[in-house]
């Protein structure tokens, strides 16, 4: 490796793009090609960047393979920045094989970690899961090391770990306080936030408290009969009964837990389960039907008793009942807070979950999508929606650490 090669892989360690653009702008043999390509994903330019990239891969001969997957990797690395998450990922592991035959552990450790993140992105948290236990974290370098750890928090947060969050953005401050990188830390610091910020409104007793996840957190793993309206469920102590995909249901067991602990009207039960201002016979023998089906969902946590005017809630043992809302109002938030369990959605489940119309919540999600407050991915029929990275990934930061051009 010449000296200005050198020179520019020292100045993109240190984050440092112009610096190494001012020694490499003019060069088009493939190292330098590559170098150019990594500064220009460090300012953002990610079409150019993965240009520059696929022309070093090319550039290589074939007994140069190592160069070859390094530069693979840093495309992927560019691809996931790119949000083009759609692709194979067989050239990628190709290349993480590769590095690991020629004994390049760190470039092969972050071809996984760039899987793994890419399966967090498209919402397969158990397959995410599964690459990050499979990663060997021993010996990493820092800046790899903080964002294998802020994948681990990001994963531990939508599962409503807290405890493994913390220990994990721990470990990710460590980490980044190691890599000198300050954006990385920044970003870690932003996770970590995280927490801190309002998750869900208890309402009981006519009034409404702002929870932060790890209150959330509590509050399920607690005796108490929580009716949850940002995941459409019902918990208690540990169970979870999920209802996003009953919501007349789930209307009901809302409606009950409000006037509870007396007891809803069939009247009031009626109009807010079928939307009818004007019961009959018919709507009366519909809400016994629907009743008797959420009393056998509910019966592991709650009785539901009928009374001389309707229905009243009455959770099992000294159960309290406590009704979970979005932080704020509206259809945008409802959107939102069922998202944030990081698993994709269709828009006709949520319209299911939300008893809501396709089109309505398309036009929901196209301006929460416009606010970056949700994101697509696949296109047609495969369109599925999640939540936005709890934490945002300093992707091209790991580039110039992970991806030393000899």
């Amino acid at each position: 490796m010449d000296s200005l090669i050198s020179a520019a892989a020292r100045a993109l360690a240190a984050g440092d793009p112009l610096a190494a653009l001012n020694r490499i702008a003019l060069r088009g043999d493939p190292p330098a090609l590559a170098l150019r390509g990594i500064a220009m994903a460090q300012m953002g330019e990610h079409p150019r960047a993965r240009e520059l990239l696929r022309s070093a891969a090319r550039g290589f001969g074939a007994h140069e393979a190592v160069a070859r997957a390094r530069c693979l990797v840093a495309e992927a690395e560019v691809a996931l920045a790119m949000r083009d998450i759609g692709g194979s990922p067989r050239p990628l592991a190709l290349a993480a094989a590769t590095l690991e035959a020629h004994g390049d552990h760190a470039n092969a450790a972050q071809a996984r970690l760039v899987e793994a993140r890419r399966l967090l992105l498209l919402g397969r948290l158990a397959e995410a899961e599964g690459a990050l236990a499979r990663l060997d974290t021993r010996g990493l370098p820092p800046v790899l090391a903080a964002i294998a750890a802020l994948s681990a928090a990001e994963l531990a947060l939508r599962a409503l770990r807290i405890a493994a969050a913390r220990d994990a953005l721990r470990g990710a401050h460590a980490a980044a306080s190691d890599a000198g990188i300050p954006v990385l830390l920044a970003e870690v610091e932003e996770a970590c936030r995280a927490l801190d910020r309002p998750a869900a409104r208890r309402v009981a007793n006519g009034g409404a408290q702002v929870l932060r996840l790890g209150e959330v957190a509590d509050l399920l793993a607690s005796d108490t009969l929580v009716i949850d309206a940002c995941r459409r469920g019902l918990g208690a102590g540990g169970t979870w009964l999920p209802l996003a995909r009953r919501p007349i249901l789930f209307a009901l067991a809302r409606a009950l837990a409000e006037a509870w602990p007396g007891d809803a009207s069939r009247e009031a039960l009626i109009a807010r389960a079928f939307r009818m201002r004007h019961a009959d016979e018919t709507h009366r023998a519909r809400l016994r039907v629907e009743i008797g089906r959420l009393r056998a969902l509910a019966s592991p946590l709650a009785d539901i008793d009928a009374t001389a005017q309707g229905f009243a809630l009455r959770p099992r043992g000294a159960r309290g009942v406590v009704l979970l809302e979005p932080p704020i109002d509206g259809d945008g938030a409802a959107l939102v807070a069922l998202l944030a369990d990081g698993v994709p959605w269709s828009t006709s489940a949520l319209a299911l979950a939300l008893d809501a119309s396709q089109r309505s919540v398309q036009r929901a999600l196209a301006g929460l999508e416009a606010g970056g407050q949700v994101r697509a991915v696949g296109g047609g029929r495969s369109r599925r929606w999640l939540a936005p990275p709890l934490t945002a990934f300093t992707t091209i930061l790991l580039l110039p650490a992970g991806l030393p051009i000899r």
